[in-house]
């Protein structure tokens, strides 16, 4: 297995792995309102999550920052928490054009879960002579795999408004069911 490939796989995994389920969370929570007619504002979601986590990964592997990993711990199910909130008092994705506010907060929450990730791909790169094409490849690897969460989502939202549930409803539950969950692991990992 090739460089390109040995990074590529570990940011899907990293994304799909279950143990690590805080991102997860975070894309239902960005995607709960969308519908499958939605795709490109899903998809300029998901990438604008990428690039706020390739940024902080790049930036921490480089020594450029450092913050506390458990402050990051807890800042990650913050991010969440505060997703699903807003789109529980806002079940309904804005229609206007151009920059929408929440895709400047998946930029900015995933530069906070980049941080979350640094150490360990810091460790695995510290080998590489360059670390370019592994920070690529990982990205790679984790933006096909939020894509593959997207289109499940998305599929089974779709069932279940074939279903006969009300979309508002469906996302009121979705929302609520991811806040429940990163108030549990805001507990888990308060940090004093």
């Amino acid at each position: 297995m090739n460089s390109f490939q040995l990074y590529f796989k570990l940011g899907l995994q990293h994304i799909l792995d279950i143990q690590g389920f805080d991102h997860i969370l975070f894309v239902l929570a960005l995607c709960a309102v969308y519908v499958a007619r939605d795709w490109k504002k899903i998809l300029i979601l998901v990438t604008a999550f990428t690039i706020g986590h390739s940024l902080t990964l790049a930036l921490a592997t480089f020594n450029v920052i450092q913050i506390r990993a458990d402050v990051i711990e807890f800042l990650i199910p913050v991010t969440i928490a505060f997703t699903a909130l807003i789109t529980l008092f806002k079940p309904k994705p804005s229609s206007g054009k151009g920059i929408q506010l929440n895709y400047l907060f998946a930029v900015f929450f995933g530069l906070i879960h980049g941080l979350g990730f640094s150490n360990y791909l810091k460790a695995l790169l510290g080998k590489e002579t360059s670390i370019w094409q592994p920070l690529l490849s990982f990205n790679i690897g984790l933006e096909v795999g939020q894509i593959f969460i997207v289109a499940a989502f998305l599929l089974l939202t779709s069932l279940v408004n074939l279903a006969g549930v009300n979309r508002k409803e469906w996302t009121l539950v979705v929302s609520a069911f991811v806040l429940g969950i990163a108030c549990m692991l805001m507990l888990e990992t308060k940090f004093w």
